[in-house]
């Protein structure tokens, strides 16, 4: 039996994880899957053909001792996926510029570096709305993301820009759609679509994970947002294993990218009923 490792974080007690699914598949298969902690120390990477990042969901408090660890499995006989190349490039959501200028639309972003309460203010008038989010540039689980309103108090301000002093964070207009209709997730396993669902936030929030409230369900997506979410790859500097692309519809209705997920998406195999057997077929392949 061949022995691979599922790279996951401590304790998933507060999230919401679907890969038993695959690692069921992966058993049948002759392939024994091990879990192990991205935080646990002296592990062997050499035992393991593959390490697949799954759900290491609290990388981004200690990013560069993350990157430590992903080196060090890099150096090793194992083989990263995604690989190491494509976690550095899609770590910091600079990559967003790459894919924008590959000619894919993305959300209207500001890159701000340490913004102070009159930075922040003036976001307003520079993207011409009443409403933005605004995000690390190193972030997952829509930690330290700020919903703000053009009538948001001192107290508001000072903590959103307390929480980006020293740091890169982006800021983006609130995209209504995202509550009135949902966010699109488009999952694709080596580069083929695999299948879609739609995250609705709960009631007074706008935030789209399951651990918020959000409300998921399966979609079928229109061919021509698949093959929005496709053309979105071209920038990606290296064949990817899984990715998950993260769309919204923007007031014209046209597709934009709030975010390409290659590191540690949820894949939402249990949406599909075909998705755990493609991943595993796809990891399969790898071996």
């Amino acid at each position: 039996m061949q022995r691979i490792c599922f790279l996951t974080m401590d304790s998933l007690q507060d999230f919401v994880a679907y890969d038993h699914l695959v690692v069921e598949l992966l058993h049948r298969a002759g392939v024994h899957v091990d879990e192990v902690s991205w935080r646990k120390p002296d592990v062997c990477w050499d035992d393991y053909r593959l390490v697949v990042i799954r759900s290491p969901w609290d990388y981004q408090s200690a990013p560069y001792q993350f990157l430590n660890v992903l080196e060090r499995i890099d150096r090793s006989s194992a083989i990263l996926l995604n690989s190491l190349e494509i976690v550095r490039w899609n770590l910091r959501k600079l990559y967003l510029q790459a894919i924008e200028a590959e000619g894919s639309a993305i959300v209207p972003t500001l890159w701000l570096t340490s913004p102070g309460i009159q930075e922040l203010r003036d976001l307003f008038s520079r993207l011409n709305v009443s409403e933005l989010v605004v995000k690390p540039v190193i972030g997952a689980n829509a930690d330290n993301a700020f919903r703000l309103t053009a009538t948001a108090s001192e107290t508001e301000l000072l903590c959103a820009a307390s929480a980006f002093q020293g740091s890169i964070a982006l800021a983006q207009p609130f995209i209504r759609s995202v509550v009135e209709r949902g966010e699109y997730s488009l999952i694709f396993f080596d580069g083929q679509f695999s299948h879609a669902v739609l995250k609705t936030p709960k009631a007074g929030d706008f935030r789209v994970q399951e651990e918020h409230g959000a409300t998921i369900q399966p979609v079928t997506p229109s061919q021509d947002l698949v093959e929005f979410a496709r053309h979105c790859h071209k920038a990606i500097p290296d064949a990817t294993l899984y990715s998950r692309v993260d769309l919204v519809l923007l007031e014209n209705q046209q597709p934009a990218v709030m975010e390409l997920e290659l590191i540690e998406p949820s894949l939402y195999l249990a949406f599909d009923e075909l998705a755990a057997e493609r991943f595993a077929r796809a990891i399969c392949r790898r071996l």
